[in-house]
């Protein structure tokens, strides 16, 4: 599925709450978290933030880039499943899909590795997500967004994702 430019603008409109990059610290990210939620993240720079606060994501998904440069990933960050994916940019694959869906199943800390771009994989996981989860994903240039998992944000972004085309 790609995404059309039509969607290009609303899928700039944070899930949830942006947490302004000069607030993303470990005592303003916990306020968010329900005692022993699974922490989902979204970016290779999220999810080293996330660990660098001594918060192990149970999900972590990472292509390897920030803003469109190379980056090493996350290293010092325990992982028990390692899965990988394609999805290339402004895309959603099924297979980076069933990807996230064995994610939920696996011994966790899980890291998916994108072969792509996994920017758009918000959507995915915010359907298939387990209850009691919340989702950290970067916003550019702005800060950190958290998404606590409800049935209305599974609508919106199952919405979101039966837009693409």
């Amino acid at each position: 599925m790609r995404l059309p430019e039509s969607l290009r603008e609303q899928m700039k409109i944070p899930l949830g709450i942006l947490l302004p990059e000069s607030k993303a610290d470990k005592s303003n990210i916990q306020k968010y978290l329900p005692e022993n939620c699974f922490i989902i993240t979204v970016g290779d720079r999220t999810t080293e933030k996330m660990t660098d606060f001594g918060l192990t994501p149970s999900l972590q998904i990472i292509d390897g880039q920030e803003k469109r440069a190379k980056r090493n990933a996350p290293s010092d960050v325990e992982v028990k499943t390692n899965l990988t994916c394609d999805n290339p940019a402004a895309e959603i694959t099924p297979q980076s899909i069933d990807t996230i869906k064995q994610a939920f199943i696996s011994k966790t800390p899980v890291r998916i590795t994108v072969n792509g771009e996994e920017d758009l994989l918000v959507l995915p996981v915010c359907i298939h997500a387990p209850e009691n989860s919340v989702v950290l994903y970067g916003q550019p240039n702005e800060g950190l967004v958290i998404v606590k998992i409800t049935p209305e944000i599974r609508n919106k972004t199952q919405n979101l994702l039966e837009s693409m085309e």
